[in-house]
């Protein structure tokens, strides 16, 4: 039986395992590539995930229909995996701005369209994890570096900061694996 998104929350909200299954297994995959980008490994990832679907399980009656549930459980899990941040203080310890060379120039744009989602993974995984988190905030998930702020309690000007030195990082490594050129 086919359920639309509605149907399938009702029944979520009525504690129907299959339904919960079939939610879980419809945006697990999807949310897990968000929870990578965020965590140093698969496994921080899993555990991101898993905490993130809980927390969306008990928060499912708040979900008003306004938007797409893709969407709402995308922020859930991002928001999570922010806690989890948070949670182990490695934020600010990890960025490692001494090893970043800020002279790059001719920074390709569209270099990063060459690249495979995997490899383009492997790269913001191996990234600080400072740089990381406001790189995926910002040039993924579409925070302002406003939101970015508030979210991570850190200045706007920290967030910009963070941002150019992320993208310095994967410029960086593009040259370095002659994705692009100097």
């Amino acid at each position: 039986m086919k359920m639309n998104e509605e149907q399938l929350v009702k029944k979520c909200l009525a504690k129907d395992a299959v339904a919960q299954k079939l939610l879980f297994d419809h945006y697990s995959r999807r949310m897990m590539g968000v929870c990578l980008r965020y965590a140093r490994d698969n496994d921080e990832a899993q555990d991101v995930l898993q905490m993130g679907f809980i927390k969306v399980f008990e928060k499912l009656d708040m979900f008003n229909f306004k938007g797409s549930l893709e969407g709402w459980i995308r922020r859930i899990v991002v928001n999570t995996a922010l806690d989890n941040i948070r949670k182990n203080k490695k934020f600010m310890n990890d960025v490692e701005m001494d090893r970043v060379d800020f002279q790059l120039q001719n920074y390709n744009e569209n270099a990063v369209d060459y690249l495979s989602a995997k490899d383009l993974l492997k790269i913001i995984q191996g990234m600080p994890k400072g740089f990381k988190t406001v790189f995926n905030m910002f040039a993924i998930e579409g925070y302002s570096h406003k939101e970015i702020a508030e979210e991570l309690n850190i200045s706007v000007n920290t967030s910009k900061s963070q941002y150019s030195r992320a993208r310095a990082h994967l410029q960086k490594i593009l040259i370095e694996e002659n994705i692009i050129e100097r």
